[in-house]
């Protein structure tokens, strides 16, 4: 039976953990790495202010460092980072298939 993600973001599985959020499938040649770094108030509930953006590789081949493609910050919530990421990520695999 295959996975079937219940929390998409353009056709894109979202997988969070924690302050941990993964954009992206592992069968695709890229994903994207989000971390909560803060965290504000707004009507009563915490909600992202601070995310640190990582596009990494899904080749297992290399080693986590070697895995880092891109790295940003970005402040004004989780939907900017979310966005900022799906443009890293759509930029890298177009460049890959040029």
């Amino acid at each position: 039976m295959a996975f079937t993600p219940k929390l998409t973001y353009k056709g894109r599985p979202l997988v969070r953990c924690g302050n941990d959020i993964y954009y992206g499938s592992m069968t695709d040649p890229y994903v994207v790495y989000l971390q909560v770094l803060t965290t504000k108030k707004e009507n009563g509930a915490d909600v992202a202010d601070k995310v640190h953006i990582v596009l990494l590789s899904t080749d297992e081949t290399k080693s986590l460092p070697e895995r880092v493609v891109r790295q940003a910050n970005k402040s004004g919530g989780l939907f900017n980072a979310l966005s900022f990421g799906d443009i890293m990520l759509r930029s890298q695999m177009k460049n890959e298939k040029k």
